[in-house]
């Protein structure tokens, strides 16, 4: 019986697309690979011909697509001598940079805002053994601080601003066109900061690329010139439709929203960084921008949970509450394939599911029949 390679991370699958070298030494836990699912059960309540998938990026190895550009921009940090990293974060990025600087036997500052932050998230960026500093304020004025601080101190900034991150993190279109064997009709994504939105394109872009001329205007890594492309893998590109908590929607507003407020934790962030390069995406792939409140997003959330077995964070489900909108409305119209990227995994935030929950937690007697009358009691 033959066996398969061990799979060893995005880098050496995909060192042909990466700026690596040979002789480069990967910081990598095995990131990438994460599964394409099918709903079966959702496009039935819908009551509409579509094909819906799921990119589950919360099975990375800390439970969020942050660990896709995390093993470059930590390896690219290494290779040029730096002995720490820093970020902002809403905690999915602090998580990340910790595990990996670990890994790296390197430094992790992270700075994260005073309240703001699921605990699940904390509790891995301090397990990991990162300086954690708590600021009062919020992600946008933990990220101008980071900046700010990378002018002047002996650290990488490890944000999307990094370019090397949205390199790592354009391997999911990858992924996703090697199952489907196609580009999806539309790729549906939560944005906060926009780089996940901005970097998927890039990978759909390199893809379909019959050269490295012209591939697009939304890549800070080649300018438009891509060394990577060529050879067009596929045909088609998505278009690229991006949705936002409503309290969390400078999109939407066409400006900066200063103080942004939203359940979705991972998207509560009033000035992306990725800003102009997401329009760039928007406007090359005909997409869309929309919002979502925190009432769709968490119905979405629960939905997957309980119609397909799948638990995220709820800013990850904001991706399908969008979706599912524009699929009843037509927006999206049958006969098409939908990808909705799960950015981050339901254990992230527990504490927001479980005020899900209205049916609590049922407390018997550990003998036979009250057990048995409580399972005949609760049977669909």
């Amino acid at each position: 019986m033959p066996f398969r390679p061990r799979y060893t991370g995005l880098i050496d699958k995909y060192r042909d697309r990466l700026p690596v070298h040979d002789d480069t030494r990967i910081i990598s836990l095995g990131e990438g690979n994460t599964p394409l699912i099918r709903l079966s059960n959702i496009p039935r309540e819908l009551g509409k011909e579509v094909d819906i998938y799921v990119k589950y990026e919360g099975l990375n190895p800390t439970g969020s697509f942050k660990d896709r550009g995390m093993t470059m921009a930590v390896t690219k940090a290494v290779a040029d001598g730096s002995r720490a990293v820093i970020c902002a974060s809403t905690g999915n990025t602090s998580a990340s940079a910790a595990a990996y600087a670990a890994r790296a036997g390197i430094t992790a500052f992270v700075l994260i805002p005073e309240g703001k932050i699921a605990l699940g998230k904390l509790a891995q960026a301090m397990i990991h053994g990162a300086v954690v500093l708590q600021i009062r304020g919020n992600f946008d004025e933990g990220m101008r601080l980071v900046k700010e601080v990378g002018q002047s101190s002996p650290v990488t900034i490890v944000n999307s601003i990094n370019p090397f991150r949205l390199q790592g993190q354009k391997t999911a279109a990858f992924e996703i066109v090697e199952e489907l064997g196609r580009a999806p009709d539309y790729h549906c994504l939560p944005v906060g900061n926009a780089g996940n939105i901005t970097a998927h394109w890039i990978g759909y872009c390199e893809y379909s690329a019959a050269s490295g001329d012209h591939v697009t205007e939304a890549c800070a890594f080649c300018k438009g010139h891509c060394s990577y492309a060529g050879g067009a893998v596929v045909g088609n590109r998505p278009k690229m439709v991006g949705y936002q908590a409503a309290g969390s929607a400078p999109f939407l507003r066409g400006e900066m929203v200063d103080n942004p407020e939203t359940v979705a934790t991972a998207i509560r962030i009033g000035h992306p960084q990725s800003w102009d390069y997401a329009w760039k995406v928007n406007q090359e792939s005909g997409g869309w921008f929309d919002e979502c409140s925190d009432e769709e997003i968490l119905a979405a959330q629960k939905m997957l949970t309980e119609k397909e077995g799948i638990f995220c964070e709820p800013a990850s489900a904001t991706s399908l509450a969008g979706a599912m909108r524009d699929i009843k409305s037509g927006k999206i119209p049958e006969g098409s394939s939908i990808v909705c990227t799960l950015t981050g995994h339901g254990l992230k935030d527990p504490d927001t599911a479980i005020k899900q929950c209205t049916e609590g937690v049922l407390t018997v007697d550990a003998k036979l029949e009250p057990v048995r009358k409580a399972i005949e009691g609760n049977l669909a």
